[in-house]
């Protein structure tokens, strides 16, 4: 099973909305017994709380599924568990960085480092486009799945 965690600020937007659209994603490709994903927050904020309004809403305008959704703090732990742990800005992956005492680890990195767009997804919490958002959380989701399969092509035989 390849191991797959997302990581915002708060995890109530982006890292849940990352969360749900690649879930969404591995059972359309019938991967979801192969790959499994989860989302955590750098900070204490939002633990136990579920994901922010506008990242409800979106995830329902595109029928994708919120259930099992609720905002947890990363843990040092994670790096043992996950193979990929994705932050959505420069700062999460910081971050990351010192909570799991491996900075600049190959299995650390920014999610729209894998597209065209080589930037920080933008915190709908404070800019209030959670279109934006889901655009280029989809985007990213879809070229991680592409470098999973890449580096790991038995999954798919």
């Amino acid at each position: 099973m390849i191991n797959v965690l997302f990581v915002c600020l708060g995890n109530i937007c982006r890292s849940p909305m990352a969360e749900a659209l690649f879930r969404d994603m591995l059972i359309k490709e019938n991967l979801s017994d192969k790959i499994s994903v989860d989302s955590a927050a750098t900070s204490s904020w939002h633990v136990g709380n579920p994901p922010h309004k506008g990242t409800l809403s979106i995830l329902k305008k595109y029928d994708v599924s919120t259930e099992g959704l609720v905002g947890r703090q990363m843990k040092k732990e994670d790096f043992e568990k996950f193979e990929y742990i994705i932050g959505m800005d420069n700062s999460n992956v910081r971050n990351i960085y010192q909570l799991t005492g491996q900075p600049n680890h190959p299995k650390i990195f920014r999610l729209l480092d894998l597209t065209e767009h080589k930037k920080d997804v933008p915190d709908p919490y404070y800019t209030g486009d959670f279109q934006e958002t889901y655009d280029l959380v989809s985007e990213g989701c879809s070229a991680l799945l592409e470098k999973i399969l890449e580096e790991h092509p038995l999954l798919v035989k």
